[in-house]
């Protein structure tokens, strides 16, 4: 749960009607969103209406994006 992302998110929307709007959800449920964590149901929405990335919203079940292990060798060497 990462209710810090939550925040961008709803930042981002505008309000969290706004984003509960987007979502088709009620401004209570956005509100347990905070601390009960985002459903996976909702997170590839909210990351294409927000920008927030999925990594953010839910780490649990997407991992941050792993830089290219070609482009690190070539940057240390």
């Amino acid at each position: 749960m990462n209710s810090k992302a939550v925040e961008k998110a709803i930042r981002a929307a505008g309000s969290a009607r706004a984003l509960a709007k987007i979502q088709g959800v009620s401004a209570m449920a956005v509100s347990h969103w905070k601390i009960r964590g985002i459903p996976a149901r909702h997170v590839i929405s909210i990351e294409k209406a927000t920008g927030v990335p999925r990594h953010e919203l839910r780490p649990d079940i997407y991992p941050p994006p792993q830089p290219d292990e070609r482009i690190m060798c070539a940057i240390s060497a």
